[in-house]
């Protein structure tokens, strides 16, 4: 992490212990179609015979991991991109860079897929038996992925030895997917879409919690809107933790939870995604998801009508698209539930 920043990791004391460091980022909160995603990457950070995990929790993790990742698309030279998703795809490029990092990713844990439905099955199951009953998701297994690439393969084993080296490990990637008419029963239920993306962030957190009961936890979680102040919401969320509030302010706000003798770091931060790592790893699944989701509605209206522009979902183009499918298809029965997001 960057001098500069602020410095969120464990005391010296509790640093000889296995350390899990985590990010948290979504994709997908403003649009006015398609599927919020918000996802976490972990890495676990052994102590070695002369440090323990603490340097590397305040570590510039491009610099430890040069050889093998990169920030920037320029000079990749066989590395991963691992960057603000925003940076890592655009429309007219498609997908490669956020799916070949994704899949390489999982590739390190010791896991291969070749469709959406497996991915899905793989970091968010919890949403298949809701993406079923969508008629544009029902050939999820037909959205094939590069998961054979010989690049990929290469890549994912010179960051596997890489992180190897340092004494880490990429030890979860997950996500939480809110499709469409689930997101909209939630906003209805809670009055307000922020509040639905920070259920979906502490209910990461919790998993993380879950995941790792034994380690110290180090949390990066890329800030949305302005605010500043979690206090109240954490302490309904971990009703059973001593809360401390170690900063709140306009960039960063960070708070200690203590469970007996464990501790956990929460850093809500402005443009996590491209200060941090790990944050930038679930940024870029999280877009990398949504895209996936957003082709196979695309794929499924435009097979009805071909002159029909797809659409990334954002308002503007969202409510271009969704008027000229009751143009085009005026005869199509819609489920504007599972269609078009509530505000």
């Amino acid at each position: 992490m960057h001098p500069d920043k602020v410095v969120t990791s464990i005391g010296k004391a509790e640093a000889a212990r296995v350390a899990i460091l985590a990010g948290i980022d979504e994709a997908g909160f403003g649009p006015l179609l398609g599927p919020l995603v918000v996802s976490c990457s972990a890495f676990s950070i052994e102590a070695g015979e002369t440090q323990g995990p603490a340097s590397l929790l305040e570590a510039d993790l491009w610099q430890v991991f040069s050889r093998s990742v990169s920030k920037t698309r320029k000079h990749l030279a066989g590395r991963l991109l691992v960057a603000d998703s925003k940076k890592a795809y655009n429309r007219a490029e498609g997908v490669g860079h956020l799916e070949r990092t994704v899949l390489a990713a999982l590739q390190t844990m010791g896991v291969q897929m070749q469709n959406l439905a497996s991915l899905l099955q793989v970091l968010s199951p919890d949403c298949l038996p809701r993406l079923s009953e969508y008629p544009w998701f029902q050939n999820m297994q037909d959205c094939r992925l590069a998961a054979e690439a010989a690049d990929l393969k290469i890549a994912s084993k010179v960051f596997a030895d890489d992180l190897q080296a340092h004494g880490m490990k990429l030890v979860c990637l997950r996500s939480s997917c809110l499709d469409v008419a689930y997101y909209n029963t939630m906003v209805e239920r809670v009055k307000n879409k922020a509040q639905v993306l920070f259920i979906a962030v502490t209910q990461l957190i919790q998993g993380i919690l879950d995941q790792f009961p034994d380690d110290n936890i180090q949390i990066l979680v890329d800030r949305q809107g302005g605010r500043a102040h979690y206090r109240a919401n954490l302490l309904r969320s971990f009703a059973g933790a001593d809360l401390r509030i170690v900063q709140e302010g306009d960039k960063a706000s960070v708070y200690e939870l203590r469970f007996g003798t464990r501790v956990v770091r929460l850093s809500f931060e402005v443009n996590a995604d491209n200060l941090y790592l790990p944050v930038a790893l679930a940024s870029m699944v999280s877009k990398y998801v949504r895209e996936l989701l957003m082709q196979c509605m695309n794929d499924y209206f435009v097979a009805m009508d071909g002159a029909l522009k797809p659409t990334a979902g954002y308002w503007k183009d969202g409510t271009r698209f969704v008027e000229e499918l009751r143009k085009r298809l005026p005869d199509l029965k819609i489920d504007a539930h599972r269609l078009i997001r509530c505000r």
